[in-house]
């Protein structure tokens, strides 16, 4: 056994993780020199991964309260009221790094360990969502990394029975070396039924649910919080691997007896495994903990203290009961066919006791590991590239724009996901599958349904990260209110690279700044979420990326709203200006390959009138189809409003446009690709074209929807596109597959 002595004079606690200085003051606030489980207890609890020790600072930007919020940061996971006794409870984490190292139980696990955060809050899970983000499919890694992730997410969501209704892909070099995994998910709870993971009353039994404990992914907090390199992925034994079959045993049992009054707390043994688990509930419940390793589920032989606190193996609960019902508890999971065992008691002395074959293995302040991990600020410096990209001149012009909208569409970021989608299942209360803007799910038992949606330009983002900050908040809105719903709350994935560069902290403080701007805009508080930082391969950082997974109120299942244009004859309208913005946009990248210039500028207040005007007019029901104008801008978008799931392409579009009218220095170029913000295609029947006029000021179709299965559209009198659906579909439906 190694010697707290040789820990310090080999400096083992750097290989854990810790900087001297956070040894030291681990050595002040126990008053002695640590031993080698209780210095991995600490690098774990106080790695980026679990304290958030260089995050803290931004994420106290965010607005965190609203009327709706009953459960804000600081549980497994955010709830908002959604009327009628009921609440939605969501929350996104990222499982980026063990997805690279291995995509498909890196996935698979990420889904799990969310699904986990949302059932011991009491909710049922109803809905999943992903992002993901890889490098260019021009290679057979990415390939492989793309197909794998993919596959590990559908077994796992299939294998659970949650359909996956939404998420978004995109591709960039950046993410070659580090791709993006951020998984999502929603449930629904009544209020009364919501859990906390919570360890109170002195005495009560802490009982460990689920799966044996093996070493896989011990130390997995630090992986996680550290650049991916050859060498980290050194310090994870291995990336757990997970099983639907088991989670789902987990899911059902749970649920059945979240209502026992007996139940104290429950809480996933995610990150950091069961020193993560077991010190926040103490903690939380102002109490300590004992603990008796030799009762907990083994898979292994010979494991060490150090080795069951830290291992991440899957599909593992804690609880604690009121003293004297755990058999009642212990039968009932065995019901399902799962273990259930007592690993310890409440104490009210707030320590960590941790025993292993009859000796204390560590002894440590839960609050110490939890609450007491240092605050970084670290320095922030504006980005070195910044000015010089702002500076470069983003127009550009085109003269072929019936191969350029051909070109976009095939591009893998705008290109067609339904390779992705079609291997998710869905259920009966999936209203609007992945797809559309936005997915939607039925509330049962009420008129009501859910929708959600993940969204971010990473793009944006690196040219400017507070623009691109705000312009993740109001697409996400955008696409929640295109479906018919009222935007409630928000979820967040911060995915930077390392807080040690200020050029990286510069990006997330912007980015935050921007976020909360616009959260406090729409109205839509941080609820709950996940910071990934240390993403970085090769010395070389992605592109700041803060997922914004963002879930709306559809309080009525008729206001339900798709993208796809539904009937000939229907007016099409295009809300919003039109500008000549191409920092950062498809046609930039396809153009140059590579990004420059400032990304489209927005208006939070302008947005928000337009996401209200949009939103009256489809619960007065004057809207057919809402689709919102993003990557590859108004070309691209229509051109998406005419492939609806069904495979239909019978409908056409036939636009004609004045573009001089259309915003200022518009451009043919600009009115098709430019990437302006605050945009949304609408059509509307003809025997509400008076009313939807008047109620929106005055405004005027664009074009129609047609039966002659064409895109057709006209700018200045001139024909600039004209391009068969068929066609359209040919390049944007097999542009994925092509490339697999």
């Amino acid at each position: 056994m190694i010697s707290p002595q040789q820990i310090e004079e080999q400096k083992i606690y750097t290989q854990m993780g810790m900087t001297e200085q956070e040894y030291d003051r681990a050595k002040v606030i126990m008053g002695r020199q640590p031993n080698y489980t209780e210095v991995g207890l600490f690098s774990a609890m106080w790695s980026e991964h679990c304290s958030y020790k260089n995050s803290k600072p931004v994420l106290r930007k965010f607005p965190t309260e609203g009327e709706h919020v009953l459960q804000g940061p600081g549980e497994g996971a955010g709830v908002v009221d959604i009327g009628d006794g009921l609440a939605a409870v969501f929350k996104i984490e990222s499982h980026n790094h063990p997805s690279a190292v291995e995509p498909y139980a890196g996935a698979a696990t990420g889904v799990g360990g969310i699904l986990r955060d949302v059932f011991s809050m009491g909710a049922i899970p109803v809905a999943a969502l992903n992002s993901l983000r890889f490098g260019e499919m021009d290679n057979d890694r990415t390939k492989f990394l793309f197909k794998e992730v993919v596959r590990g997410i559908a077994d796992y969501g299939n294998g659970v029975k949650v359909p996956t209704i939404g998420g978004e892909v995109c591709f960039d070099p950046c993410y070659a070396g580090n791709p993006l995994v951020n998984a999502m998910v929603v449930g629904i709870v009544k209020h009364g039924g919501i859990k906390k993971g919570v360890a109170k009353g002195v005495g009560n039994p802490v009982l460990y649910v689920g799966g044996a404990t093996g070493r896989d992914g011990v130390q997995g907090a630090s992986f996680a919080s550290t650049e991916l390199s050859e060498e980290s992925k050194k310090i994870s034994s291995s990336v757990p691997e997970g099983n639907p079959a088991l989670e789902k045993k987990l899911i059902d049992s749970f649920l059945a007896i979240m209502d026992n009054r007996n139940l104290v707390g429950v809480q996933d043994m995610g990150a950091a495994g069961l020193i993560s688990s077991s010190c926040e509930m103490a903690s939380k419940g102002g109490t300590g903990m004992e603990l008796n390793l030799d009762n907990v589920p083994q898979r292994e032989e010979n494991m060490t203290a150090y080795e069951m606190m830290l291992s991440e193996s899957q599909e593992r609960m804690l609880m604690v009961v009121k003293e004297g019902t755990e058999q009642e508890f212990i039968t009932h999971f065995a019901g399902y066919g799962l273990t259930a065992v007592v690993i310890g008691k409440v104490t009210d002395d707030g320590l960590m006791k941790i025993y292993h074959e009859g000796k204390l293995e560590a002894e440590v302040r839960a609050d110490a590991l939890a609450e007491s991990a240092p605050e970084y600020r670290k320095p922030s410096r504006e980005a070195a590239y910044y000015s010089e990209l702002k500076a470069r001149d983003a127009e550009i012009n085109v003269t072929d724009f019936n191969q350029t909208l051909l070109n976009l569409l095939g591009q893998p970021t705008i290109a067609s996901k339904r390779w992705v989608y079609k291997q998710f299942d869905t259920d009966k209360n999936t209203a609007v599958p992945a797809g559309s803007d936005a997915g939607v799910v039925l509330v049962e038992g009420t008129n009501k349904a859910l929708a959600a949606t993940t969204d971010c330009n990473g793009r944006y983002v690196y040219l400017d990260p507070q623009i691109g900050g705000k312009i993740a908040v109001a697409e996400a809105a955008r696409n929640i209110v295109a479906s018919g719903a009222r935007p409630l709350a928000v979820t967040d994935n911060l995915n930077f690279g390392s807080p040690e560069n200020p050029e990286i902290f510069w990006q997330l403080q912007k980015a935050a700044d921007g976020i909360s701007e616009a959260c406090l805009t729409f109205g839509t508080p941080v609820i709950g979420g996940n910071v990934s930082l240390y993403n970085e391969h090769g010395g070389t950082a992605i592109y700041p990326t803060p997922v914004i997974g963002m879930v709306g109120l559809v309080e009525d299942v008729k206001h339900i709203t798709t993208q796809y244009f539904k009937n000939a004859g229907d007016f099409i309208y295009l809300l919003g200006d039109t500008k000549p913005e191409f920092g950062g946009s498809e046609l930039q990248k396809l153009t140059y390959d590579e990004i420059f210039g400032e990304p489209p500028l927005i208006n939070l207040q302008k947005e928000r009138d337009i996401q209200s005007l949009v939103l009256a007019a489809i619960q007065k029901g004057l809207i057919a189809s809402a689709h919102d104008i993003s990557e590859g801008g108004f070309a691209v978008a229509i051109a998406e409003c005419l492939m609806p799931s069904d495979n239909d392409y019978s409908l056409g579009a036939d636009v004609f446009a004045d573009v001089f009218t259309a915003g200022e220095n518009v451009t043919p170029t600009a009115f098709l690709f430019s990437e302006t913000q605050s945009r949304f295609i609408v059509s509307v029947s003809p025997k509400d074209k008076d009313v939807f006029e008047e109620l929106a000021g005055g405004i005027s179709p664009i074009g129609s929807v047609t039966s002659d299965g064409n895109l057709d559209i006209e700018l200045n009198e001139e024909k600039a596109v004209s391009i068969p659906v068929k066609i359209l579909q040919d390049i944007w439906g097999g542009a994925i597959e092509c490339l697999l």
